[in-house]
């Protein structure tokens, strides 16, 4: 047996340092023996054998979703080429904001007349909305009054009134809308486009992710992770000023030259390392990371300087007002960002102290944030249709859950997961109109509702994924981001 062979006990064993095998190693290599390689071609030829993690899917999903890496085929033709889903932490009122209901106005003060699933327990009388609402474009939609811009673009919107997640409580539900599971090690939808689409600019992430920046969101970076899937393909934090990332920056002491050499020192020695252990991706994942990171010190500052950006552009976002000026500066990067290939982009509206979680007195909260986001959101979908970059990005609006029609504290509403509103823009969607409904008071969905998994069905769709063929196999069981349900929300898309 030669000395460099990976299962040779001799002194040059790299597995541990001083020559011994290392128990992983042992395990790895003399597990079954020789005979198990007969018998998985036996397997294989008959069709009864599994295909690996890195084959699980159909078409896709073969791993290769990294940035730097080419796109891959889809499914079918794609209508979206990219996303920005505009996540509003804390969960957004839909009866306050997109769906009136004129019964909740007319029972002002009444009880709901049923159990109320209330995640704080002892709910208050119905409470009508405190906004004025109208109809605005030729669709009619309903908009309330603190969407004065938004307002303008409804009939680029559909909105989806009738969804339904499977918690009440922030986190849980955060995870499930994120990642389509209610707990934590799951990889997030972000993760999942990337890994079955890959990226078209190998000098930046394929997955972004903005947050508030007041803070991180229940949950944290379980929101954006990969879970099991290859660590590439996790979000990547970008910040609103100064430098885009933590240590992007080359030390003033180290040339360029200094720093290229150490990164083929990095690869060489991980190279090494990785083929003597053969299917660590783990180790993969950060030697594209290292890699990843070098490119991006020159290309992710450019992203973040918006001196180019005319005074028109970031008036159109915004920036021109105190209030507004952080998430306009977040959406004006989200759409330079898909404008170079960035596949999935996820900005979150609300950080500790300042989300749309209005326990107390909605009509407050919720003016803020409004005031906070109706013009970036507004300008985002017009910029986007002025450079034509709207027809091939979707935009996705909305939060874990919506709010109950009957009060909480001082005139304010709990968590309601049984029926909320999200909204879809672009990207192969048919503008200008809605799906489904909730009851008179807008509590529960009654008609056409949609679930967590119907609505990563239809993103993967509209991007050209059958949801039921993206999968990943892992610990034995092939998994997808929907799990085991979803069907697509047709009645939305052009």
């Amino acid at each position: 047996m030669a000395q460099n062979d990976p299962v040779s006990p001799g002194p040059t064993h790299p597995a541990v340092p001083g020559g011994a095998l290392g128990r992983r190693a042992f395990l790895q290599h003399a597990g079954m023996g020789a005979g198990i390689v007969g018998l998985a071609r036996l397997l294989q030829e008959q069709g009864v054998l599994r295909p690996s993690s890195r084959a699980a899917g159909s078409g896709v999903a073969k791993g290769v979703g990294a940035a730097g890496q080419n796109p891959t085929t889809t499914h079918f033709p794609a209508k979206a080429q990219s996303v920005i889903w505009l996540f509003m932490y804390g969960g957004p009122s839909g009866i306050d904001l997109f769906d009136p209901k004129p019964e909740l106005n007319r029972r002002h003060g009444e009880a709901l007349g049923e159990t109320v699933d209330a995640f704080f327990g002892k709910p208050g009388p119905l409470m009508r909305t405190p906004f004025a609402f109208a109809q605005h474009g030729q669709s009619g939609a309903w908009v309330c009054d603190r969407f004065p811009a938004l307002a303008g673009c409804v009939d680029d919107i559909a909105f989806l009134r009738s969804c339904r997640s499977g918690s009440n409580n922030h986190a849980p539900a955060l995870l499930q809308m994120n990642t389509g599971l209610p707990r934590m090690g799951f990889p997030s939808a972000g993760s999942w486009v990337t890994y079955g689409l890959g990226s078209e600019n190998r000098d930046l992430p394929g997955f972004v992710v903005m947050y508030d920046p007041r803070g991180v969101p229940v949950g944290g970076q379980a929101l954006w992770g990969s879970g099991f899937l290859p660590g590439a393909h996790q979000g990547t934090h970008f910040r609103p000023t100064g430098s885009p990332l933590l240590d992007l920056d080359t030390p003033t002491d180290v040339s360029i030259e200094g720093r290229r050499a150490q990164l083929d020192l990095l690869a060489r020695l991980n190279q090494e390392y990785a083929d003597h252990h053969p299917g660590e991706e783990v180790l993969a994942a950060r030697l594209e990371s290292f890699e990843l990171a070098y490119r991006m010190q020159s290309e992710a500052p450019k992203l973040v300087d918006l001196s180019g950006e005319s005074a028109a552009t970031q008036k159109l976002y915004g920036m021109d007002n105190f209030l507004s000026r952080p998430f306009g500066t977040q959406l004006l990067m989200a759409r330079r960002m898909v404008e170079q290939g960035v596949r999935f982009v996820q900005v979150y509206s609300g950080g500790p102290g300042g989300e749309w979680d209005a326990h107390a007195n909605l009509r407050r909260n919720h003016h803020e944030r409004c005031a906070e986001t109706d013009q970036p959101i507004a300008g985002l979908l017009t910029d986007l249709k002025q450079r034509g970059l709207l027809a091939n990005t979707l935009v996705v609006w909305g939060g874990e859950f919506g709010r109950l029609p009957v009060s909480q504290g001082t005139l304010g509403r709990d968590h309601n997961p049984h029926g909320f509103v999200t909204w879809m823009a672009g990207g192969g969607v048919r503008g200008g109109v809605s799906h489904g409904a909730t009851d008179p008071l807008g509590y529960r969905a009654v008609q056409d509702p949609v679930s967590v998994p119907d609505l990563h069905a239809t993103i993967l769709h509209l991007l050209g994924l059958d949801h039921r063929h993206l999968r990943f196999l892992h610990q034995g069981r092939p998994y997808r981001l929907t799990d085991t349900a979803g069907e697509v929300v047709r009645s939305i898309l052009a």
